[in-house]
């Protein structure tokens, strides 16, 4: 007995001591993308350049021990050098001005308006999870593990997510990569976001032109849509086939984060009816890839069960079931849900998933490219499956008893919060 209490003692201490000897590996919280061949950034003259090559994250670079404790996930290409296209912000077609800094919890951004008033944003390549980590990961010197967390998010996903998109009829913000420098056009903004990587994709509210869809000329964020419907209780609808599309494209990437927030409405005009088309945004979590003994510790289907890593088969579907599919999607028949994945898989072809990756440099291809095509490729063949379940856990969930996350001001009887539709009743 006292030979096993002397084991347990020793891999408990070998397992604390792996486990900080991992954490303190870097005392950073943040940094920016790192240029490859410049000394001195500050001293460049961007404007003399059409690109430039950098990295957008050394902070995760690998060694044995943090590969082992905390996953290899996708540290590679958070440090491997692209070649990524200069911009200046009076570039762009017609005049631009920065209206407001934004971002959620980790990512920076910077929400831009052209003349005829479409709006744009570029957003952070690389991730600022400081205001995540709690203070007793401060004292108790672990914070990296939450800040290391970033390198289970492929930096590059969303320009593969685009054009994935394109091919299955779901509409998309058309992320572009680009490096900004410092520049008179960013004023005040120039120390936080000068010199950096990000996406420039348009927002999902404002003028809908950029679309080219007919009928439809504005863009609505999901809370004013749910103010849309309060006021025009019986003449607004969404497209539920086009919504059910999405979502099962989401199961298709892998994209577990898919809360009320990072949906906009294109809006519709058909006589006296409105109908809401859905225009997923935010694609950080597509192809999630979560590994190491730490993160699978913490991550669990008790505790975290819509955290899921992207394999080749769903972990736990249930899990990935949001208070925003039950609010719009609780009431939409099983009949819609194979016509979608049926759709999904006829769209998807290996040449149309294959050629949908050959928007990243071939860098990053070598890295990552190919394993994900599999994986996709059989989710892609249990779509069906996938969709059945989807619709049979929706059914099985009681309807909501508060606001969806964003809808917090907006007044709603218990009807009208319970789902999209129940207002109607």
């Amino acid at each position: 007995m006292k030979k096993v209490v002397l084991i347990v003692v020793f891999l408990v201490v070998l397992f604390t001591s792996f486990t900080y000897w991992s954490l303190s590996s870097t005392n950073k919280t943040f940094d920016t993308c790192e240029i490859v061949g410049l000394s001195d950034v500050n001293e460049i003259d961007f404007k003399r350049y059409d690109s430039v090559l950098v990295a957008a994250s050394t902070l995760y670079e690998p060694n044995r021990i943090k590969n082992v404790m905390q996953g290899e996930q996708y540290r590679k290409a958070w440090s491997t050098p692209i070649k990524v296209p200069i911009l200046y912000l009076n570039n762009l077609d017609g005049n631009v001005k920065i209206l407001e800094e934004g971002g959620g919890k980790q990512t920076h951004s910077l929400k831009l308006q052209k003349d005829d008033s479409t709006l744009m944003t570029l957003r952070s390549v690389s991730k600022d999870p400081s205001p995540l980590v709690p203070k007793v990961a401060h004292t108790l010197g672990i914070e990296n593990i939450v800040v290391d967390g970033i390198s289970a998010q492929h930096p590059y996903a969303a320009l593969v997510v685009s054009e994935l998109s394109k091919k299955g009829n779901i509409l998309n913000t058309m992320p572009k990569l680009v490096f900004v420098p410092k520049q008179e056009q960013l004023s005040s903004y120039n120390d936080k976001y000068g010199n950096r990587l990000f996406l420039l994709e348009y927002e999902t509210e404002g003028n809908a032109a950029w679309l080219g869809l007919k009928n439809v000329d504005s863009l609505i964020d999901t809370d004013d849509l749910q103010e849309l419907k309060i006021k025009n209780t019986n003449n607004v609808s969404v497209n539920v086939n086009a919504l059910v599309r999405a979502r099962l494209f989401d199961l298709l990437i892998g994209d577990w984060d898919r809360h009320a927030k990072q949906w906009g409405w294109a809006i519709e005009i058909k006589g006296d009816s409105i109908i809401a088309n859905p225009l997923p945004c935010d694609r950080d979590n597509a192809f999630f890839n979560l590994e190491g003994v730490l993160p699978t510790l913490i991550s669990n289907n008790t505790f975290l069960p819509e955290v899921q890593s992207f394999e080749s088969e769903i972990d736990f579907l249930p899990g990935l079931i949001s208070p925003f599919d039950v609010y719009f999607m609780k009431d939409i028949p099983q009949s819609v849900f194979e016509k979608e994945a049926k759709q999904l898989q006829l769209l998807f072809t290996d040449e149309a998933i294959e050629s949908s990756f050959k928007v990243w440099p071939n860098e990053i291809f070598v890295l990552d490219g190919k394993e994900l095509i599999t994986k996709i490729k059989n989710r892609r063949d249990d779509l069906k499956e996938y969709a059945l379940l989807f619709h049979q856990e929706l059914t099985k969930s009681e309807e909501l008893n508060q606001a969806l996350k964003g809808s917090e001001d907006v007044e709603m009887t218990k009807a009208q919060m319970a789902c999209f539709n129940c207002g109607n009743k």
